[in-house]
C-alpha cells in the first residue's frame, strides 16, 4: 500500500522547546489514525507540518502528487459578511444539495437547527465549529485531518460522525480526547510525547493494552502513571465486550497483568461513605414544570411535571440533544435556576458545588499554588489525605505552572484548575456540566482514578460517551417529552431511541422511571426510588427462585427483541427512500420499542429482588 504523506526526520521546535525531534512516520491510503497526548506535547503541531501549514526545522514532507487533503482546525477564518450557505454549500441552493443524499445527511445532521442564509457573524462559537466541519465533510478529499472534531457535538452527533468517518474510503487523521470516539473509528493511534510519536494498532483499547505490557516489559519506574494505566485498562476489560473484541493482538498477557486489579471502584464502600457524609435525603424534584425562553415568543417545555430524586452516592449521567435542557436541569438542581411550578428540596447535609461550562477566573493575578492552597492545604478522600500540591501534580500542575498566574493559563489549564479547586473544596454533591472540555486524556485518566474513590453523589452533562459510562452507574435522558426517563441500556438505547424516533417521523417514548407515584405497593412493602432505579422488597426463598426464572426469561426475550430491533433499523434505512414501507416500518418498530419498555421495567422489578 502506498503512502499519502510521509515525515522523514521531522523536528520542530518552538523556542527552546522540542515538539517533535527526529520523527519518521507515514499515512496509507485508507488509514485511520488517531492522535492522542497531553496538551501542549506537539498534536496540533504535527497537524500542520503533516498538512503544510508549518514548515518543519529539520528532515522532509513529502506528499503523493495531487493529494487533496481537507483540515479542520480548531478555529475558522470566516469572513463576516458570508452565510451559512456560502461557507458550507458553496451557495448551492436547497434543491441542488437537498437532492445529493449525502450532501443531505450531513446539513441535516450537523447544521441542524442552523439557518442556511443567516450571517456567519451571528453564529456562536459550536455553530461556526460545525459549519466548519459539515463544509469539510462535503468535499471530496483523499486524506482528512480533524483537530478535536468532537467539539460543540452532542451524543447523538459524535456517533453520526463516527460512522459517517468509518464508512469513507478517505484517509483520516483525527486529533481528540473523545476515547469512545478513537475506538468506532481509529485503526492506528498515535501518542505524541517528549519529542516523539510511538505508534500503536487499534484504537483508544488497543493502546491502553500495548502501552500497559510495553511498559510491564520494560519495569517503567513511573508508578503512579503504571497504576492509572491499570485502572483503565480494567476498566476496558471489564467493560463492554465491544471494547475488548477490538485489539488484534494477543490478549492473554494483557489479562495476566489485571488479574489481581479490583474493579475501578467499590460501589458498596463509597455507597456506606456517602450515607455517612448525605444522610438520606439529597435533592428531590417534586412535580416540576421547567421552561425557558420568552411565554408566547419561543418558549420551551423542558420539563413538564415532573418527579426525580438522587440518592447518596447515586452516580448519573444525564444525555439529550443540543437545547434539550440539560445545562438548565444541572441549574436546577443547585438553585441557580427556579422552577415555574413545583419545588426542588435539598437535604440539609448537603454541600453542592456546580462546575458549568464557563471557564473565565475571578483573580487573573492570583497563583496557582497559591490559589489551591488558601482553599484547603489537605483534602480527605477514602483512600486518604492528599495534600494540595500532590493534587496539583496529579493535575499536571508541576514547576513553574505552580507560581502561574491564573490569567496565563490557557483553556484546558483554567479547566483543570476549576476541577481541582472544586474537587479540593470537599463536596459531597457534584454538578459537572462538560467537564471534560479542553482535557487531554492523561488528565481525563487522573480525574477519573480521582472520582473513584469520591463518595459523595455525581451528576454529569458530557457528550464524552467514554467518560460518562466511566464514572456514572446509570443514564438518564431528557428525551423532549417533559420528562427524564431512566435509560437501562445506557447511551446505546438512548441512540437506539433518537434514531427510531427520527426515521419514523414519531416522538421517542421515554421509560418515565423517575415518577415514583405510579410505582408504589403497600401490600409487599415496596418502594420505587427513581435515582437508584431499584425496588427494594423482602423476597422469601421461593420469592427468589422465581425471581431468578423470570429474570432468565426475560433476558432471552430481551435478546429477541434487540435482534429484531437491529433488522427494523437496518430495513429502514434500506427502503429511506420508499415513504410507504417506511411507514409499515416505523410501525412495527414503535410496537416493539413499547414491548421492550414492558419487558426491560419487568426486568428491574424482578431483578431488584435478587440484590
Amino acid at each position: 500500500m502506498s503512502n499519502l504523506l510521509n515525515l522523514e526526520r521531522v523536528s520542530k521546535s518552538y523556542g527552546v522547546r522540542p515538539l517533535l525531534s527526529d520523527v519518521s512516520l507515514g499515512i496509507g491510503v485508507g488509514e485511520r489514525i488517531g492522535i492522542v497526548g497531553r496538551n501542549g506535547d506537539g498534536k496540533t503541531t504535527l497537524l500542520r507540518v503533516m498538512t503544510g501549514e508549518e514548515e518543519a526545522d529539520e528532515g522532509r514532507v513529502s506528499r503523493q502528487r495531487g493529494l487533496l487533503t481537507g483540515y479542520l482546525r480548531q478555529s475558522d477564518d470566516y469572513s463576516d459578511t458570508h452565510t451559512v450557505r456560502d461557507v458550507v454549500l458553496e451557495g448551492r441552493a436547497d434543491h441542488e444539495w437537498a437532492a445529493d443524499a449525502v450532501l443531505r445527511e450531513i446539513v441535516t445532521v450537523l447544521l441542524a437547527g442552523v439557518e442556511l442564509d443567516r450571517a456567519v457573524s451571528g453564529l456562536s462559537g459550536g455553530e461556526r465549529r460545525r459549519c466548519s466541519l459539515a463544509g469539510l465533510l462535503i468535499g471530496e478529499h483523499d486524506l482528512i485531518v480533524l483537530d478535536e472534531p468532537t467539539n460543540h457535538l452532542d451524543v447523538e452527533a459524535v456517533a453520526w460522525l463516527a460512522a459517517h468517518l468509518a464508512a469513507r474510503s478517505s484517509a483520516l487523521v483525527v486529533v481528540t480526547h473523545d476515547r469512545w470516539f478513537l475506538d468506532a473509528v481509529c485503526q492506528q493511534t498515535w501518542e505524541v510525547h517528549d519529542g516523539v510519536v510511538d505508534a500503536y494498532e487499534g484504537g483508544y483499547a488497543a493502546f491502553v493494552l500495548a502501552k500497559a505490557e510495553r511498559q510491564r516489559q520494560a519495569a517503567a519506574s513511573e508508578t503512579r502513571r503504571q497504576n492509572l494505566v491499570r485502572k483503565e485498562l480494567a476498566w476496558l476489560r471489564r467493560g463492554a465486550p465491544a471494547r475488548t473484541s477490538k485489539p488484534k493482538f494477543r490478549i492473554d498477557a494483557a489479562n495476566a497483568l489485571i488479574e489481581d486489579v479490583p474493579p475501578p471502584r467499590d460501589r458498596l464502600e463509597l455507597q456506606r461513605f456517602a450515607t455517612q457524609r448525605l444522610g438520606k435525603d439529597v435533592i428531590d424534584v417534586e412535580d416540576v414544570d421547567l421552561r425557558r425562553g420568552i411565554p408566547g415568543a419561543g418558549e420551551r417545555v423542558l420539563l413538564d411535571r415532573a418527579t426525580w430524586r438522587l440518592g447518596p452516592g447515586d452516580r448519573i449521567g444525564i444525555v439529550g440533544v443540543n437545547g434539550a435542557g440539560k445545562t438548565s436541569v444541572l441549574s436546577l438542581l443547585s438553585g441557580e435556576l427556579a422552577p415555574q411550578h413545583g419545588k426542588v428540596k435539598q437535604g440539609r447535609t448537603v454541600s453542592l458545588k456546580h462546575l458549568s461550562q464557563n471557564v473565565d477566573v475571578e483573580d487573573p493575578e492570583s497563583r496557582v499554588l497559591a490559589a489551591v492552597e488558601a482553599i484547603r492545604r489537605v483534602t480527605k478522600t477514602v483512600d486518604g489525605e492528599i495534600t494540595a500540591s500532590s493534587m496539583l501534580e496529579r493535575f499536571g500542575f508541576t514547576g513553574d505552572k505552580l507560581t502561574a498566574r491564573l490569567g496565563d493559563l490557557s483553556g484546558g489549564e483554567r479547566r483543570r484548575f476549576q476541577l481541582l479547586r472544586l474537587l479540593l473544596s470537599e463536596p459531597n454533591v457534584l454538578l459537572l456540566d462538560e467537564p471534560t472540555n479542553d482535557l487531554d486524556i492523561e488528565t481525563l485518566n487522573v480525574l477519573e482514578d480521582f472520582l473513584d474513590g469520591w463518595p459523595g453523589t455525581l451528576v454529569v452533562v458530557s457528550h464524552d460517551r467514554y467518560f460518562l459510562e466511566r464514572v456514572t452507574d446509570s443514564v438518564w435522558a431528557l428525551l423532549g417529552d417533559g420528562q427524564i426517563s431512566m435509560l437501562p441500556r445506557g447511551v446505546d438505547e438512548y441512540l437506539e431511541r433518537r434514531s427510531a424516533a427520527e426515521v419514523s417521523g414519531l416522538s421517542a417514548r421515554s421509560v418515565e422511571v423517575g415518577d415514583a407515584k405510579s410505582h408504589t405497593s403497600t401490600d409487599q412493602d415496596r418502594h420505587f426510588e427513581g435515582s437508584s432505579a431499584t425496588l427494594r422488597a423482602k423476597p422469601g426463598s421461593a420469592e427468589e427462585r422465581t425471581a431468578r426464572k423470570t429474570v432468565a426469561r426475560l433476558d432471552k426475550q430481551l435478546e429477541r427483541i434487540s435482534e429484531q430491533e437491529a433488522k427494523l433499523t437496518a430495513a429502514l434505512v434500506e427502503h429511506a427512500s420508499d415513504p410507504e414501507r417506511l411507514t409499515t416500518l416505523g410501525n412495527e418498530l414503535t410496537a416493539l420499542l413499547e414491548e421492550k419498555e414492558s419487558v426491560e421495567m419487568e426486568w428491574l422489578e424482578a431483578a431488584a429482588l435478587l440484590e
